[in-house]
């Protein structure tokens, strides 16, 4: 490694408005929240974008994404994966389009040449994917910390300071909107008698007729 710093990204993609879809940027986000690292980490959302954060892992010689992952495992359980593996679990048991986008994103990255030097992903299983506007579960939601101290580990060989940001704003650009905040996404969800969680009874229910 040269004398220079690497530039290091921090990634969280999902989708928020899919319940445990959207651990990866949560996470991001609590870090944005509670810490501060001057130039270096570069923290971003990448949300479901896809291809188009090609230019971003291709700046990174450190990349740690955080996502929602099937695993196969328990609900909850955390699990950090390194190097060429990352990969390999993007793609092996996709729940969702983005991460067909990643994988390919990671895949372009390193036909141009460019593909950062070190890699890790941190994922949680997920509890629950079908809810629409729902917010993460109990289980999901415990492992945002952990995630944190799971990417300070890795990080730390690489001489990350982790400042606390006293003024406990999200101080980084390429955050998710403050009307998608966790607190007030949550706040502001109807209440399942007037937001049906999962589908539409209304909608589902059949008539058997005799």
């Amino acid at each position: 490694m040269s004398q220079t710093a690497p530039n290091i990204l921090m990634l969280g993609i999902g989708n928020v408005l899919w319940a445990d879809e959207g651990f990866g940027v949560r996470v991001v986000e609590r870090i944005a929240r509670d810490y501060r690292f001057g130039s270096n980490p570069r923290l971003l959302d990448g949300g479901t974008q896809g291809i188009y954060l090609v230019d971003q892992v291709r700046w990174a010689d450190v990349l740690v994404v955080f996502d929602a992952i099937d695993y196969g495992l328990p609900p909850g359980t955390l699990k950090r994966i390194e190097g060429e593996a990352v990969p390999q679990f993007l793609g092996a048991r996709k729940m969702s389009l983005h991460q067909t986008g990643f994988q390919e994103v990671l895949a372009l990255a390193a036909l141009l040449g460019d593909p950062p030097g070190h890699q890790v992903l941190i994922g949680v299983q997920p509890v629950e994917l079908e809810d629409f506007g729902g917010s993460l579960t109990t289980p999901v939601k415990a492992m945002i910390e952990p995630a944190i101290e799971a990417a300070r580990t890795y990080l730390d060989r690489f001489g990350v300071q982790w400042l606390p940001n006293d003024d406990n704003q999200a101080a980084h650009r390429d955050m998710p909107h403050p009307a998608l905040d966790l607190a007030v996404y949550e706040a502001g969800r109807p209440s399942p008698e007037v937001a049906c969680r999962i589908g539409d009874s209304r909608i589902l229910a059949r008539r058997v007729s005799g």
